[in-house]
């Protein structure tokens, strides 16, 4: 049986989601423009939140759960933009139809990131730049001294390598 303490818990959960899942939903949907990935990322919010009940402090959540949705959002929106990146959306595997799905994908993003990691400097700061930073090819070269074209080129070679890499077993 759930303790008095649990129970006030999952009433304030509640109230917290009767009151904000529309906003919350919205906000995620805003970032990530898919549906299913922005009810995914509100769900698995309120399940963080459930986790971490006994640190909360109920009367300001709405805040803690704005932020949880907005950084689940800008990580689901970054894992989809590297995978883009590399044009590796093709290859996760359908997780309703083969149960080690989770597996392969992990396996892959493990994979993407040691060919990243292996890039030459010039080469990776550029890429992680352009896939991570909000920046657009000028600020980045001019965060870097480099002229914007350079910016392009170095981005389009490593995006290059890393698939090559990637294509040998």
């Amino acid at each position: 049986m759930a303790s008095a303490l649990d129970q006030a818990h999952r009433r304030a959960l509640e109230e917290l989601y009767l009151a904000h899942e529309r906003g919350l939903y919205n906000a995620a949907y805003r970032y990530v423009w898919s549906a299913d990935d922005a009810r995914d990322i509100v769900h698995d919010a309120f399940v963080r939140m459930w986790k971490k009940r006994e640190s909360i402090e109920w009367t300001r959540a709405a805040g803690l759960a704005y932020t949880i949705v907005l950084g689940l959002a800008h990580n689901r929106r970054r894992s989809a933009a590297i995978r883009r990146a590399f044009g590796l959306d093709d290859e996760l595997p359908d997780a309703a139809a083969r149960p080690d799905a989770a597996l392969d994908a992990a396996r892959l993003d493990a994979r993407v990131r040691a060919c990243i990691d292996e890039l030459p400097e010039h080469l990776r700061s550029v890429l992680v730049m352009t896939l991570f930073s909000g920046l657009d090819y000028a600020e980045i070269g001019d965060a870097l001294g480099l002229p914007a074209g350079t910016v392009g080129s170095r981005r389009t070679e490593a995006i290059a390598r890393i698939r090559a890499s990637l294509e040998t077993p």
